[in-house]
């Protein structure tokens, strides 16, 4: 794994921050954390990035122990880190400004060029390559702090809300490199509040609040917190379809909601034809067949009020 964490936590004085955060991220996934403001978010990506120090637990990066001392120099070298508020030199050009944090990397002056060259036209930027960024807009100082990021060709990117505040336009410009940057086989640890945007991006998520609430897939995570339910819409929900359908063992609960009826199902694709069946058997007439779908919003409001409720 090129990102492993057990048990980690960090405390502030007599304050717990994060608590027993136990995760996985292979080569090449985008992980995707998620939760509210306050969850402990940004203080675990400081410490896998060796910014601050764990309280209790452990974690590799690329084989490397944060807790280590000499790891840590190693680690930073192989990790990139998108922070929420970027800062740049105002008063230099887009290259030169990247010229600089790629000096602060130690590369080599023609590979920091050609990737230069390479990341602005990935990003849409290299016609602005000798304007000064002072008078750049949010996005494109957004999309540039991306490129900073890269200028060593890291292996793991740490992203904090790397299209907040974006255009819709902007934002799916850095969708689309996260994406490229992914099949490069790069590991991408992306925190957002844009629940859409984890949903399409990432291979697997996790909902934090102090502690991991849930981590695994987001069809999986939808399916752990609602299960999976069939929506039959008929004419009518006559009484004899209702009580015929209740019955089958398959069907762990049912309600109706007008001229539907919406059965929870531990394996729709597979009992699906039995149901249509049996309900065509006790009189009813279908208009329509379907699953329902949850949002991630959904999913991650479940859980976080669930947790809030306790």
């Amino acid at each position: 794994m090129v990102i492993e964490t057990s048990s980690l936590g960090r405390r502030f004085g007599n304050s717990a921050a994060v608590e027993g955060v136990s995760i996985s991220v292979g080569k090449g996934e985008v992980f995707g954390f998620l939760g509210p403001n306050g969850a402990g978010k940004t203080t675990t990506v400081r410490m896998l990035t060796c910014l601050i120090s764990p309280s209790s637990g452990t974690a590799t990066i690329c084989g490397y122990d944060i807790r280590d001392r000499k790891s840590a120099a190693l680690i930073r070298r192989r990790v990139g880190i998108l922070t929420e508020s970027p800062g740049f030199y105002e008063t230099l050009t887009v290259r030169k400004n990247l010229r600089f944090f790629a000096d602060l990397y130690h590369v080599d002056r023609r590979k920091a060029n050609e990737a230069i060259e390479r990341y602005l036209k990935l990003f849409g930027l290299y016609d602005k390559k000798d304007r000064v960024v002072g008078g750049f807009s949010k996005g494109m100082r957004q999309k540039l702090a991306l490129i900073r990021c890269l200028m060593h060709e890291p292996e793991v990117l740490f992203l904090d809300e790397p299209t907040a505040g974006l255009d819709p336009e902007s934002a799916r410009v850095v969708r689309d490199a996260i994406l490229s940057l992914k099949k490069e086989g790069r590991t991408i640890f992306l925190c957002t509040h844009n629940l859409d945007e984890a949903e399409r991006l990432c291979d697997t998520v996790a909902i934090i609040n102090r502690r991991i609430l849930y981590a695994g897939s987001p069809g999986s995570l939808k399916d752990s917190v609602y299960g999976r339910k069939l929506v039959v819409r008929l004419e009518e929900v006559i009484p004899s379809v209702y009580k015929a359908v209740s019955h089958m063992s398959m069907v762990e609960a049912i309600e109706k909601n007008d001229d539907r009826i919406i059965l929870q199902v531990s394996d729709p694709d597979r009992h699906c034809p039995d149901i249509i069946n049996e309900i065509i058997r006790a009189g009813g007439r279908i208009r329509s067949v379907g699953e329902l779908r949850h949002s991630m919003e959904d999913v991650y409001i479940k859980l976080i009020g669930d947790r809030c409720e306790l």
